[in-house]
Order: structure tokens, then sequence, then C-alpha cells
């Protein structure tokens, strides 16, 4: 769960509602968790018209969703090029190619949802932390632009022109986006009601099991749900189902200020983030506040995070005011919350040995949306066509990698 003070529930203040389970039903496939990864899986099985039911054991768009900031990207923790290394040319390129997709299919989705979530298109800034950062970022920029991606590199008398901060070197993409999680959640799952989605909220799972060929799913109140399929995407906590060897859990932070009205030295309000690890993403919000997160901690106590919280809010805050000193900046809501990570770098979607009929979308990692929508595919079509051509490439079965290279 996430601690402080909450952004993106302030921007829809009366979401949809839906019951809790009160009786046995039964389905063809019941996800289990209504945050991202559980509604992009809802909204691809409902284009088959498949018997859906999903279960969260609070609201929809919690936990995660809420602690989310929102930013999508073509671009990953891990570049192109430690990609390649890691998968070779053509897997680490086909990942980002989808992730790419991804970005614009989210488009497609935010326009037949009934729920407008926000999504705009942004240009981006990866700067160099430092000056040995540059020779892997141009590196990086290479790499990029000889696979197609739109890509430009910026000097450092190039970002000083533009910027209000003078930084090494810099590769500056376009055709990425931002997006309000929160409003994308509920969106989704709302547009997928409507085809047939049944959605019960404060259904907690307390037990899972194989019966004759179908799945029965216990609830902590003593309903059943049988389906022949189970899908799990319930983010972080599916870790307390089954620990992955690959899979780190950690600490994130992030603070929103109060709306600034006006922005001078970043032009377009583009989407910044850098190359130390951990890194500070920077992002803008329709009412013209600023959303500064990570530098993230290898921590998930709950006691340890609200007890940090204060201090990152001040960390984050003073790491904004350095890029942009002539703005007057105050954080106004702030939080921290545990997400996942893998080793390897992509996320992890599938089946598990062990877990029969039952299948995985952990979209682990800070490209979380747009993860969350790739695993949305593979999870149906896996379902309904019993394939994906993309799938082994985020198997859990994957070869195991020693380290996740950020450059």
């Amino acid at each position: 769960m996430s601690v402080g003070k909450l952004y993106w529930p302030e921007t829809l203040p009366n979401p949809p509602r839906y019951p809790e389970l009160d009786s046995d039903i039964a389905c063809d496939v019941a996800i289990v968790g209504g945050g991202e990864a559980g509604a992009m899986c809802a909204y691809y099985l409902m284009q088959h018209d498949v018997d859906v039911v999903l279960v969260d054991k609070s609201q929809i768009a919690q936990r995660s969703s809420l602690a989310n900031t929102g930013i999508l990207q073509f671009a990953n923790d891990k570049p192109l090029a430690a990609c390649i290394r890691s998968f070779g040319e053509d897997r680490g390129t086909r990942f980002y190619h989808l992730c790419k997709q991804a970005v614009d299919q989210l488009e497609r989705i935010s326009r037949t949802i009934g729920i407008w979530p926000d999504y705009l298109r942004k240009d981006c800034l990866y700067f160099a932390s430092r000056p040995e950062d540059v020779e892997p970022l141009r590196l990086e920029y290479q790499v990029l632009q000889k696979h197609g991606f739109p890509v430009h590199y910026l000097e450092q008398t190039d970002v000083e022109q533009r910027f209000s901060f003078s930084k090494p070197g810099a590769i500056y993409s376009t055709g990425d986006a931002q997006v309000n999680p929160y409003k994308l959640v509920h969106g989704i799952v709302e547009h997928a009601a409507r085809r047939g989605l049944r959605v019960f909220v404060h259904t907690e799972i307390a037990q899972y099991k194989q019966d004759g060929g179908d799945m029965l799913l216990l609830t902590k109140k003593g309903n059943r749900i049988r389906c022949k399929r189970v899908v799990f995407a319930t983010g972080y906590e599916t870790q307390k189902i089954r620990r992955n060897a690959n899979a780190i859990l950690a600490t994130s932070s992030a603070i929103v200020t109060h709306p600034v009205k006006a922005f001078p030295g970043w032009p377009g309000t583009c989407l910044i983030w850098e190359t130390a690890r951990p890194y500070l993403y920077i992002r803008t919000t329709p009412d013209g506040r600023i959303i500064a997160g990570g530098l993230d901690e290898p921590h998930t106590d709950p006691m340890q995070r609200e007890a940090l919280l204060p201090r990152k809010r001040d960390q984050l805050l003073a790491e904004l005011q350095k890029l942009f000193p002539q703005i007057p900046l105050r954080a106004e809501y702030y939080w921290s919350a545990v997400f996942g990570e893998t080793h390897d770098g992509l996320p992890m979607i599938g089946e598990q040995d062990g877990y029969p009929n039952c299948l995985f979308s952990l979209g682990y990692g800070g490209n979380g949306t747009v993860y969350a929508n790739i695993g949305g595919q593979i999870i149906a079509d896996l379902i309904v066509k019993g394939s994906h051509p993309d799938a082994s490439l985020f198997s859990f079965a994957r070869p195991r990698y020693a380290t996740a290279s950020h450059l």
C-alpha cells in the first residue's frame, strides 16, 4: 500500500463503484487484481467476448496504480544496448518496439473508453547525470537511431540553449506520452464492464485450487468462483504466492507540486529522466503541477517507508528545484509505495511451473503501464489462441541474466 498524501484520487472524486461478491459464481476466466495489469487483461479478453470476472480485495485502481506517475515511454530502465547484450539483437530490439507499440495502443484505448485519462503525447529528455555517462549515452543513441527510434543527440551546449540547466549530454526523443493512471484503470474497467465484465471489489481470494478440470477460488468470506483459468495481476503482492528469483522489491517515492503558472527553461514540458541509478523522473499535469519521482530505496518495510517519507519528499523537491531554480515550488502531495523490478530488466508474463491453469501478468519495472498493456495482449492470446509470438520473451522460464545494466 502507498503511504502519504495521494494526488490521483483528487482528479476523479467519484469513480465508478462495483459490488462485493456475495454468492457463488462461475466464469471462463477470473482475474485477480484491479490495477493496470488486471484492467488490461480484462480489456483484451473482452475483445474476444470471453466470460470474465475481475476481483480486487479493496477497490479498483488502488495500491500500485495510485502510486504510478503515468509516464509512458518506449525507452526502459534497461537501455536498448544492454537489452541487445543480454537477449540478442532481434529479441532486444523487439522488446523496445513492443514498448513503442504499447504507447500507441494506449492512446487508442484512451480514446475509446468513457473516462478520458488525460493521455498526452510528450517528447522526452534523457540526460547524462555525470560526464562519465556521456560515452555510453552516445552509444545508446546510436543503437536507438540504427533501429529506427525517433531520437536526436544533444551536446552540452544544446542542452544549455534549450533548458534552464546544463548537462554533459542528452538523448531527445519524440513519441512518448503521459497519462493519468487512476483515470485510465477506471476507464478501462468501466468500458469492459459495459461489454459484460463482472467486477467485484472488497473480494479477497483466500485460497485457490484445482477442482476436476476447473479452478476454484475461495474468497475470504466463503464465496466460490469456479473458472477455467485464473490470471494473477496482483503486482508486487504476487511474490507472496511465489517468490521469483528474478524479482526485486523496492520503495519508490513521488511528489506533486502546487500548480505552476509558467515553465521557463522547460520547452514543451517534455518528460525528463536521467542516466543515474536510482534516477529522477519528471512530468507535468494538465492543471500545471509538476510530478517528480524516483530516487528509489531497497527496502519494503511499511514503517520505514512512512518514517522516511518526509526526507524523500524534501529530497525530490530539492532535486527538482536544482533543475528549475527560477520556478518557486512546494510539494502539495507526496507518497511512497512498494514496486517490483527484475534483475534482467523485463517484466514477467505468462505461466509458471507448478501453477496449472494460472497465468501471471507482472509488469515489474519503471515502465509499468506499458508493460501492463503488453501483458494484457499476451495473456489474452494465450487464453484465447493458445499462443502469442512474443510470449517467450517475457516467460518466467526465460534464461536468467545477472544484471539489468543501465548503460
